[in-house]
């Protein structure tokens, strides 16, 4: 029995989980870096019983699935992959599992670095003392501000929570939430178009799907307030990036906080990285020590269960 640990780029793995506490017949195998090619990951992981991967970073599509016939369980980080065709990998008959988000307050930590780096004028203070000077000019408050939250599920009721220890106005929308869930979180409800147009910092907090893909779209961003600041550390395609740059090279808003977009990693000469008035990550929210430690802690666990018969943690289960 071989089993693969892919995109371990951190190199953590190995120390975050006993592997050596699998049966002697388990071999297990970490491979560094991302892999993210078809071609070469089909070539890696031909001889592989189990494999282990981070999030979206290897495709497993039906051609890729077919190509591995030796595959019978896949691990995937958090519960959710848009990487896998779910109907090849259940044709072929393979199972497969996922694991505990972790710690999901790390999304909501970035969320509020770079809310905060914006408005405290973070990369400019911190330039200004390294070329000899002092001060870059008057940072912003946000006490009395208006917070919008698009989507207020665990995610998004994080971020208004610290909103509201901030003392600012929590405002929040999506498609079917409810005044009930806003009061659990002080938030009031509102529609989408007097949320994009009242809010002085939005934050997107939706999952990727059919009816979410370009949610945020250039009619929204358009009533966005010149001095606005839009957050999306969900999925790239739920914001229409085309509108945002736009946006953002016209100064028709106040900047953008990005950790995740259309297609990564973020090409070179991708207008984002030339934009002034955005601060972009390389979708880090939840890839955290703590969250990649505790996802390769489950995935031990998800083989040893496989192994007894009794797999757990089982996609759409």
């Amino acid at each position: 029995m071989r089993l693969a640990i892919i995109n371990d780029y951190q190199n953590l793995a190995k120390g975050a989980a006993d592997w050596d506490s699998l049966p002697d017949e388990v071999t297990v195998d970490v491979f560094g870096g991302k892999l993210t090619d078809k071609a070469e990951a089909i070539k890696v992981l031909q001889p592989y019983n189990i494999v282990v991967t981070a999030r979206e970073e290897t495709p497993f599509s039906a051609d890729v699935v077919e190509a591995l016939p030796n595959l019978k369980l896949l691990i995937s980080h958090g519960v959710r992959n848009a990487a896998l065709d779910m109907e090849a990998l259940e044709k072929a008959g393979v199972t497969v599992c996922g694991t505990s988000y972790g710690y999901p307050n790390a999304t909501v930590e970035l969320t509020w670095a770079m809310i905060l780096a914006h408005y405290k004028n973070l990369v400019g203070e911190v330039q200004a003392i390294r070329d000899g000077g002092w001060g870059a000019g008057l940072p912003h408050g946000l006490t009395n501000q208006t917070l919008g939250v698009v989507g207020l599920g665990r995610l998004g009721g994080g971020v208004a929570r610290v909103g509201a220890a901030l003392e600012m106005n929590i405002i929040a929308w999506s498609e079917n939430l409810t005044q009930e869930r806003c009061d659990e979180f002080g938030a009031k409800l509102v529609t989408k178009e007097e949320l994009f147009s009242q809010a002085d910092v939005i934050s997107v907090h939706v999952v990727l799907s059919d009816r979410s893909r370009g949610l945020v779209g250039a009619d929204d961003i358009a009533r966005m307030k010149p001095t606005a600041f839009l957050l999306n550390t969900s999925r790239g395609p739920v914001v229409d990036e085309a509108a945002l740059i736009k946006a953002l090279a016209e100064k028709k808003i106040g900047g953008a906080g990005l950790d995740t977009f259309d297609v990564v990693p973020l090409p070179a000469d991708h207008p984002f990285r030339k934009v002034e008035n955005v601060i972009c990550t390389a979708h880090i929210g939840g890839r955290t020590y703590e969250n990649f430690a505790a996802r390769y802690i489950d995935a031990l666990d998800d083989v040893k269960a496989w192994l007894d018969g009794n797999p757990v943690r089982l996609f759409g289960k």
